[in-house]
């Protein structure tokens, strides 16, 4: 049983943030049901790598979900979705403010239909305030949030994160809101639903987290510092016999522990060297002499020496790396799921790890619309209302 076994979640997202969240809430059991439109569903059926026809980014993304198909701008489709928002315990969208009520789903309109209701809402900028109606995607969260502005070198300039790293974060934060506000309704709480809004510049605001906090204190903005450590040296890449090796020297016990292993011990002694102040300040000279004595041995040996140090040490992984590690895989981190008529499909893994209600992979991504009559008949329709409604094109 998931931790979210019982839980009817309405999903009217598309792309990413939207889906990112309601995935989450699926693997831990919510009943996650889809809408689409009738005319292609969701854009990312359509993207990523497509293997016989499957893309397998809509598959990771939209596992252990339903998926129904649903004319949601004719009056007989708005009327299937108040009818299915009565039923459910969460709805969840990422239109562009204001597209909502113009489906006829008002707040009010909520409120009447289902005082239950967590209704949940992912868009760019927030729903008020002057940028309300501007289109939003990562890469413009990542460049207005400030984000951007630390990411990068003196060398690169400003540089986005590899990932969409604003759609996944905004994803996770709506749904901790989301349970969030389950949890209120159903222990401490009245009874009452309440609104969620969560947005894609703002999560990424909130992860400036010491950036802000030195800003807000000295009045200075951060820099780029590419691999380097804003405040802490040495930390970053260092350049081993036949690769770059990741080290995270972040307080002086771990800095003792590195320069003893790499036998730099000495510089300790040298003004520039002998504070992190100092090493901060001669940065680029600092990490020119530990490269001179790390390139004298491979990444494997520095991997094992440093850790077993207690020095916090990595390789530079690419997927194919990551995907066969053995900590990984100890992790369950890769899946495996049958998908009807495509075979085995991989999917990555379950991060969170619960010991009672533990996350699980219960069905492929759906085919589009796979689950509509289904769903309908569950909403109390019969087949020959269901059989006129798609009939109209509704379904």
């Amino acid at each position: 049983m998931g931790a979210l076994e019982g839980i009817r979640v309405v999903d009217l997202t598309r792309i990413l943030a939207g889906p990112f969240c309601t995935a989450l809430m699926a693997d831990m059991g919510a009943d996650v049901v889809k809408i689409e439109s009738p005319k292609g569903g969701d854009p990312i059926r359509g993207q990523g790598e497509i293997k016989d026809g499957l893309s397998w980014y809509f598959a990771l993304f939209n596992r252990n979900k339903r998926s129904i198909t649903l004319d949601l701008y004719s009056d007989e489709g708005k009327q299937v979705l108040a009818d299915m928002v009565r039923d459910a315990d969460v709805l969840v969208e990422n239109f562009k403010p204001g597209v909502l009520a113009k489906l006829g789903l008002t707040t009010d309109r909520l409120e009447e239909l289902n005082p239950r209701l967590i209704s949940a809402s992912v868009n760019g900028f927030g729903s008020t305030g002057p940028y309300a109606d501007r289109p939003a995607f990562d890469f413009i969260a990542q460049a207005m949030s400030g984000f951007m502005s630390v990411t990068g070198s003196d060398r690169s300039g400003p540089m986005r994160a590899g990932p969409p790293i604003s759609d996944l974060i905004a994803g996770v934060y709506c749904a901790f809101g989301i349970v969030s506000a389950l949890a209120k309704r159903g222990t401490k709480g009245d009874g009452q639903g309440q609104h969620i809004e969560m947005s894609l510049v703002n999560g990424l605001i909130s992860m400036m987290a010491y950036f802000a906090a030195d800003y807000f204190a000295s009045g200075k903005l951060p820099q780029q510092s590419g691999n380097n450590h804003p405040i802490v040296a040495p930390y970053g890449l260092f350049e081993a016999k036949d690769g770059p090796i990741a080290v995270a020297a972040s307080q002086l016990v771990t800095v003792d522990r590195f320069l003893e292993v790499v036998g730099l011990t000495h510089i300790l002694q040298d003004e520039r060297f002998a504070t992190n102040a100092a090493r901060m300040n001669n940065r680029d000279a600092l990490n020119e002499v530990v490269n001179q004595a790390t390139r004298h041995q491979t990444v494997d040996y520095w991997i094992e020496a440093l850790n077993a140090a207690g020095c916090p040490c990595g390789k530079v992984q690419d997927l194919a790396e990551v995907f066969s590690d053995p900590q990984v895989l100890h992790q369950e981190m890769v899946q495996e799921i049958e998908h009807p008529g495509y075979g085995q499909v991989k999917v990555t893994g379950f991060p969170l790890k619960m010991s009672r209600t533990p996350c699980q992979l219960q069905r492929p991504a759906p085919r589009l619309g796979e689950h509509t009559n289904e769903v309908m008949k569950e909403l109390g329709y019969d087949d020959g209302k269901i059989t006129a409604l798609r009939s109209a094109g509704i379904f």
